[in-house]
């Protein structure tokens, strides 16, 4: 409810090392739990991924992205979005609005998107495209990053006779960056 009290509790659930084509990565899974005085709201989990400073510039995978979507739609990634989006998530990592640290330091051609966004992008898309419908579940991975510099595309393929849909975004190049899924179901009207 607007208003009411609301507490957030994270805990780091495993820490694990391994060796990536960008060198040494860190992988961290977080739990996060909101609960108001009613209850249990929302259980998160997230993983965070640490890279080493690189040493030559980033080359992407290159695994195409599905052809087949439901819907779709292209976002136009701009700094003020990323920068918007940072501040409004308390992300201080540089990569998403200092595009000089993004460049020379971290070895990206750009900005870079936030998973995260992303997935709120795929979200919103499913949201205008089923308006009738409530997102029960919902789980996505980043696979490649996007970037400011180009726009990309969030798609959905709703699966036949089923409550699942398919979610990605694919970068200018039809690579696929994000992947996901989504339970859907009817939407409850509280009067």
């Amino acid at each position: 409810m607007v208003g009411s009290q609301v507490t957030r509790t994270s805990q780091i659930i495993d820490v694990a090392s391994k060796d990536g084509r960008s060198g040494k990565l860190v992988f961290v899974r977080i739990r996060h739990e909101l609960e108001d005085c009613e209850g249990p709201l929302i259980s998160e989990e997230q993983d965070v991924v640490y890279r080493e400073a690189a040493d030559e510039p980033f080359t992407p995978a290159t695994s195409p992205a599905p052809v087949e979507t439901t819907w779709s739609r292209t976002i136009v990634p701009d700094p003020v979005l990323l920068f918007r989006y940072s501040a409004d998530t308390f992300n201080g990592h540089r990569i998403h609005y200092d595009r000089a640290y993004a460049t020379s330091k971290e070895g990206y051609p750009a900005l870079v998107v936030h998973g995260p966004l992303t997935a709120t992008l795929l979200v919103d898309l499913v949201t205008r495209s089923a308006p009738d419908e409530d997102v029960a579940s919902f789980s996505f991975k980043a696979v490649n990053p996007l970037f400011d510099n180009a726009p990309f595309q969030v798609c959905a393929a709703r699966l036949p006779d089923t409550d699942e849909v398919r979610l990605w975004a694919v970068n200018e190049a039809g690579v696929l960056c994000v992947e996901a899924t989504a339970k859907l179901r009817a939407s409850v009207i509280a009067l």
